[in-house]
């Protein structure tokens, strides 16, 4: 609680809570230590603390899941009604502990992440929040609730990451901080820069990026020089399936609702 009123008290606006389920079975299989309970006291803290922009991570497709959880999750998330939430399918690393651990259970999954996805989709919506992007939902409100940071990515902005592994682009250039915690740690001692890789990013890399980026909204791409990394024939033949629509100049593109869920795929067809 104190920390709650710290943030708020030195102009922090919105906190994202990493919730991932309410079924501590599912936490168990994810090793996560917070509890159900432990969020749902965050939660409170944070609105007696003044907070009004709050979001949670959820995650489906994590071995032993069934719908009637995910259906269970969905319905303690809208009943604490965050005003923003990012739900994410569970990506396994090949060769990870956790993907030998759980091999079978995760093919399964990976089975149904699509009708898990569609379920998402149609409760939040029906529970009055925006689909703003492929995994992310927000209030109606006369305010923007959407992620700024975020929308950052997807419309090609500059953006700042903090902390180990945090990745920033600014003026055509992005960079990664080391994801070694100790050799963090140890420049930060040394008061130095932590050791980080580089990457410059061509003109023809930032326009497929804001390409594959930007149709993960819910608003038209308008495309003027995009349309340079677009390939025609493609286009024309998913506005016949139904997946894309332009405007009759071709100025602007976007996913219709049946290509939002098929997403990535319907986005690399359409790039040259």
């Amino acid at each position: 609680q104190g920390l709650a009123r710290m943030l708020r008290s030195h102009g922090v606006t919105r906190v994202s809570l990493g919730v991932q389920s309410f079924r501590p079975h599912l936490l168990d299989v994810l090793e996560r230590v917070v509890q159900p309970d432990t969020v749902r006291r965050s939660f409170y803290h944070l609105r007696d603390a003044g907070f009004d922009n709050i979001s949670f991570d959820l995650i489906y497709g994590i071995p032993g899941q069934t719908v009637a959880a995910l259906e269970a999750d969905l319905a303690d998330a809208l009943e604490l009604g965050p005003e923003h939430l990012s739900c994410y399918e569970l990506e396994a690393k090949p060769g990870t502990r956790f993907t030998h651990a759980h091999g079978d259970e995760l093919e399964r999954q990976s089975d149904a992440m699509e009708s898990y996805f569609e379920l998402v989709v149609e409760r939040l919506r029906g529970a009055g929040y925006r689909w703003y992007e492929t995994a992310n939902f927000c209030r109606a409100s006369e305010l923007d609730l959407r992620s700024r940071h975020n929308l950052a990515y997807w419309l090609g902005r500059d953006y700042a990451g903090l902390g180990v592994g945090a990745v920033s682009t600014v003026a055509g250039r992005r960079w990664r901080n080391t994801p070694r915690l100790a050799g963090y740690m140890e420049a930060l001692e040394r008061e130095t820069a932590p050791e980080r890789a580089v990457e410059p990013l061509s003109d023809d890399v930032r326009r497929r990026e804001r390409v594959m980026l930007g149709l993960r909204l819910d608003e038209p791409l308008v495309l003027g020089e995009l349309a340079t990394v677009l390939d025609e024939r493609a286009v024309s033949r998913l506005e016949l399936l139904g997946l894309v629509r332009s405007d009759s100049d071709r100025q602007t593109l976007a996913l219709t609702p049946r290509g939002r869920f098929l997403g990535g795929g319907v986005t690399a067809d359409l790039l040259a």
